[in-house]
């Protein structure tokens, strides 16, 4: 292991407050390449992005479904599946490379009452979620890593 990778300076942190699915996706992506290449990586949800966690709906209708219009104004499902018909990694499948890669993934406990969801109920069973506040995400932020707002 790398002494970077001991001492945190290689580790990536991630505040995702916006709610586009352009964004939430882009974030997917930077997380799960990170982690690919031995970072430590947190991603901590809040504001509208927890949409990306909520669980489905109704069958077949996950939370990400109702993130805010892609930045060329399409609906995240469009989008989504413009990403798949062009060999570009889906919203589900980067979010499986996340848990499976090791990624940490935040909830943010205001943000959760933002939305009117206690923490830890109604976000999606098969993504490994830590609930806490900004002072928890801060303090568990390695010193010396990157840390992007999305």
């Amino acid at each position: 292991m790398s002494e970077s990778a001991v001492d945190g300076t290689a580790a990536l942190s991630i505040v995702l407050f916006a709610g586009g699915f352009d964004r939430v996706h882009y974030a997917l992506v930077m997380a799960s390449a990170a982690a690919a290449t031995n970072r430590k990586v947190t991603l901590f949800f809040t504001g509208r992005a927890l949409r990306a966690l909520v669980h489905e709906a109704e069958p077949g209708v996950l939370g990400w479904h109702d993130l805010d219009p892609a930045d060329d104004g399409s609906t995240p499902v469009a989008r989504d599946r413009y990403f798949a018909t062009h060999g570009l990694a889906t919203f589900e499948e980067l979010l499986e490379a996340c848990v499976a890669l090791g990624v940490t993934v935040m909830a943010c406990e205001m943000g959760l009452r933002a939305l009117g969801l206690p923490p830890g109920v109604g976000l999606r069973a098969d993504v490994p979620v830590a609930t806490g506040g900004v002072v928890t995400f801060l303090n568990e932020a390695p010193k010396g890593g990157a840390m992007l707002f999305v």
